[in-house]
């Protein structure tokens, strides 16, 4: 067996004391919670005084079944929805569209219309909840379509809450749902950062994302280092496009991922928003605390989870919750343990709720702010995973920016995959019950299944949907889209106009791909 080490191959010492803590690290780079540089949380009391918005990652099928989750869901206790859109809704086809055959509704909720959009929250009054939605390259249009459903509501956008993901740069970097290329995404983030400034200002406008790059396989320190080197694109880019640091920095947010290891998670948590602040203040100016406070989304590893006794996932998903808590995220999904196998059933996604449930009220570790601030090995990992990313963050300045080093952080991220792989091979990590503890067994029985005939369904509905409209009105609001698209008006009152119109999501992102074109990746060996 190896010594043990961190995730990015340095050594761990066995005990670690005074010496391994410079004095500083203890005093102004500590601070205290709710103060620069954050260490130690973004509020003076934490969870004392608001408990993290617990949320649950859910969609599937059609709107109406999903909405049928989320009712089940708020009803066991969850504090925020968070919608999971299928593969056609987040790369800009329609049901029925030959790209989206066989995938509508598998793996998320298919929207391509503000009925679909109404349908989703029917009965859930949406100034009353707060709604994050994964999405990226579609993101300005599912806000769109979010806010003319809760103006059919009755509710004024400046009275709604939550997030879209908006993060398109990772997209290149590590999941691929991407359509247009950078430059017309970037003005797509841009210009929503600009409308919900103006008209959505509780939104959070971005979530810019570690997660999926530690799901590819990177370490602590990269997902720090690539999360924020993209967050410094995006700030540039809004400047670039005219916009003050302090109008727009306040509704940035970040998603990072909960993973295993409980001490060097913590230390990410609390290193990710000393870095920031500190890029936030030096680098960009910003005097409006908001500006500087990093504010995160935690969600438990996707790719932690094993097929193999997936009982075992409960455990590992309480551990990364945890982590998660004690390192200060703002709010959080905690996964399923069938999640290896299907979409969960209701009983599972229960019990991963009822995990937060516990944490919250039971195990006291929201009494404290930072309770593990001072820990010695805790603030060296901290100081540790600063440095790390700093270094990387200056790598990648080098580059020319984050766009500029999406083939860097790639390969980055690919070497650190096969590392860790080696390791579980070689079984120099232990995955329990996958390597190591194996036992023989069936597969639970009683995996959740969307209904096959979902597609045809959801295709024979948007047939009935362009049939009903005024379709004079949707080609106007289609050519005005267009318009903005070729000029530089901002893109966000006309796509908020074409969905208003009766226009699918399928059919705008046509106009914008005839006029911004599709990335097409470059392919190195």
């Amino acid at each position: 067996m190896t010594d043990p080490a961190t995730s990015w191959g340095a050594p761990l010492k066995p005990v670690y004391g005074p010496a391994d803590v410079p004095a500083d690290a203890l005093g102004a780079a500590l601070g205290a919670p709710g103060q620069f540089p954050f260490t130690r949380g973004i509020h003076a009391e934490m969870y004392r005084t608001r408990l993290w918005t617990m949320r649950q990652y859910a969609g599937f099928g059609s709107a109406a079944e999903t909405n049928k989750r989320y009712r089940f869901l708020l009803e066991q206790g969850q504090t925020g929805l968070s919608v999971a859109f299928d593969l056609p809704t987040q790369m800009g086809y329609d049901p029925g569209a030959p790209m989206a055959r066989g995938e509508v509704g598998k793996v998320g909720v298919s929207i391509a219309t503000l009925e679909d959009m109404q349908d989703l929250f029917a009965g859930i009054p949406l100034d009353r909840v707060s709604t994050s939605m994964t999405i990226n390259a579609t993101a300005a249009i599912l806000l769109a379509l979010y806010v003319v459903a809760a103006r059919r509501q009755g509710i004024a956008a400046s009275a709604l809450a939550g997030t879209v993901q908006n993060d398109i740069l990772k997209e290149y970097i590590a999941r691929g749902t991407y359509i247009y290329p950078p430059a017309p995404s970037m003005r797509l983030v841009t210009d929503t950062f600009a409308y919900c400034k103006d008209h959505v200002p509780r939104w959070n406008t971005i979530s810019i994302s570690g997660y999926h790059m530690r799901e590819a396989g990177c370490t602590a320190v990269q997902e720090v280092a690539f999360t924020l080197a993209n967050g410094v694109a995006y700030v540039r880019a809004a400047l670039a496009a005219g916009l003050g640091v302090d109008a727009f920095a306040p509704q940035l947010s970040f998603f990072f991922n909960a993973h295993n290891n409980l001490v060097e998670e913590v230390a990410k948590f609390r290193a990710a928003r000393r870095l920031w602040a500190r890029i936030m203040r030096d680098r960009f100016g910003a005097r409006d605390p908001r500006s500087l406070a990093l504010r995160f989304h935690a969600q438990t590893a996707g790719s932690m989870l094993t097929a193999q006794q997936p009982e075992n996932n409960i455990v590992r998903v309480a551990v990364q919750a945890l982590a998660a808590v004690l390192g200060g995220c703002q709010s959080l999904h905690t996964n399923s343990m069938d999640e290896a196998l299907a979409l969960p059933t209701e009983r599972a996604v229960r019990l991963a709720l009822r995990t937060q449930q516990i944490l919250a009220c039971e195990a006291g570790v929201a009494e404290v702010a930072d309770p593990l601030g001072g820990a010695f090995a805790v603030e060296r990992l901290t100081r540790d995973i600063e440095e790390g990313a700093e270094a990387y963050v200056r790598t990648i300045d080098d580059l020319g920016g984050a766009v500029a080093a999406i083939a860097f952080m790639q390969r980055e991220i690919q070497d650190a995959a096969y590392r860790y792989q080696r390791a579980i091979e070689d079984k120099t990590r232990i995955v329990v019950g996958v390597n190591e503890f194996v036992t023989d067994g069936a597969p639970p029985a009683n995996l959740f299944q969307v209904d096959p005939a979902v597609g045809a369904a959801l295709a024979e509905r948007l047939e009935r949907h362009r049939a009903a409209r005024d379709a004079d009105a949707a080609r106007r609001a289609l050519d005005a889209v267009e318009r903005a698209a070729r000029g530089g008006d901002n893109l966000l009152p006309g796509l908020v106009g074409a969905v208003d119109a009766g226009a699918t999501l399928g059919e705008i992102c046509d106009r914008l791909r005839g006029v911004f074109g599709v990335h097409q990746p470059s392919v190195t060996f």
